[in-house]
């Protein structure tokens, strides 16, 4: 067993930080729904008009894609790199490694207000999108957390090298 200075921080072993699922935003129907929901912004006794309107007709519809949406897939974060995993076959279906990343954006699409989420957007050197996590609910929370990341990944491969070269 190795001695970690901070407890369950090691340079050598991947670690989880954070997980997320999709929102609904994150699919054209969950969007169309948040469209609809933000449509006519008229407000009686401070409830949108669109929420009485088309609130109770599309709230299954609504459930039913949360609920696909936790069987579909999840982003985690490590402390080495940026993953979507298959919640059902529990298989990585892409990763991006912390070192490729050089830039993290959020984009807002349509119809993804309504559900407070948005695409994260992970960029290389290049400004090529080398990865796209789809409607992130909170995702302004989740795109610190991946700039944090990247940024203490690169700290700590800057000191293990520091490390290296004394001895």
């Amino acid at each position: 067993m190795s001695v970690q200075a901070i407890a369950g921080v090691s340079p050598t072993l991947e670690s989880r930080i954070m997980a997320e699922f999709p929102s609904v935003g994150a699919t054209s129907i969950g969007r169309l729904i948040g469209q609809l929901m933000d449509a006519i912004p008229a407000k009686i006794f401070g409830i949108k008009l669109s929420y009485l309107i088309f609130g109770p007709a599309l709230a299954p519809l609504g459930l039913l894609i949360f609920l696909l949406n936790k069987l579909g897939s999840r982003y985690i974060l490590t402390n080495r790199s940026l993953q979507i995993w298959s919640t059902m076959g529990s298989q990585r279906t892409a990763s991006v490694d912390l070192n490729e990343i050089a830039s993290v954006e959020l984009e807002e699409l349509a119809g993804q207000a309504f559900f407070r989420s948005s695409d994260i957007r992970i960029k290389a050197a290049n400004g090529q999108t080398i990865l796209r996590l789809s409607g992130v609910a909170d995702a302004g929370a989740f795109r610190n957390a991946i700039q944090n990341a990247v940024q203490s990944r690169r700290l700590v491969q800057a000191s293990m090298a520091t490390i290296a070269a004394r001895k």
